[in-house]
């Protein structure tokens, strides 16, 4: 019977590592996709910029840690979170042995129009070359080929650009995420039976008016 086989099953005989959750955050901002960091305050890599992240507590699903360091690190509440890798090289971090749940997810820039306390956007292609804390940057590299991958056969890209948007809004974001340009023409075909137009147009104060459109919904 499996309780009287728990009743006697010693869970000392292992030893048992630390589990943490680490979001990698990614918007559009100044025509690049940029990814939110925070500055650690506390040893180890005391000042160094590291992504939101935290310990996962013992009775604590994987996915409710992700969205709490969101909240307590970010600010942020209601981001939909994906999981990216488990992260659990037996060096990457000092303290003991600690495995990373990696988890990722795109909001628009106006969901980050005021960054909480300690954290900023920061160029994702630039800052991976910087040292960051832990093994974040190769965290970051792999969020970022993850989407790029998804943007060409998913509707990720429009997690990016609000429920309104121009249509050249949504090709520069595919052109951010697919690193290449797009033939215009070819991109509205591809994506005409993914939006719909509403009855709103641009001011047109530095160029013509452009068409609002929105994401169609699925039926």
């Amino acid at each position: 019977m499996q309780t009287d086989f728990l009743a006697h099953y010693d869970a000392s005989q292992f030893e048992k590592p630390s589990v943490t959750v680490d979001a990698v955050l990614f918007t559009i901002r100044d025509g690049a996709l940029q990814v939110l960091l925070t500055r650690r305050q506390e040893e180890p890599f005391a000042g160094m910029l590291a992504l939101p992240g935290t310990f996962v507590g013992i009775q604590e699903p994987l996915d409710e840690a992700a969205a709490r360091a969101l909240k307590t690190k970010a600010g942020l509440e209601g981001v939909y979170l994906e999981q990216l890798y488990t992260w659990g090289d037996p060096g990457r971090d000092p303290r003991m042995r600690i495995l990373s749940v990696s988890y990722y997810a795109l909001v628009p820039e106006s969901r980050l129009m005021h960054p909480a306390p300690g954290t900023a956007l920061y160029p994702a292609e630039e800052i991976v070359q910087e040292p960051l804390a832990f093994d974040h940057a190769q965290i970051i590299r792999c969020g970022r080929e993850r989407i790029r991958g998804k943007a060409t056969y998913t509707d990720i890209a429009f997690s990016l650009v609000g429920e309104e948007f121009t249509l050249p809004e949504l090709q520069s974001v595919y052109e951010i995420l697919l690193g290449q340009k797009l033939y215009k023409a070819n991109f509205r075909k591809k994506i005409a039976d993914k939006i719909e137009e509403t009855e709103k147009m641009t001011s047109g104060n530095a160029h013509r008016p452009s068409r609002i459109y929105r994401k169609r919904d699925k039926e």
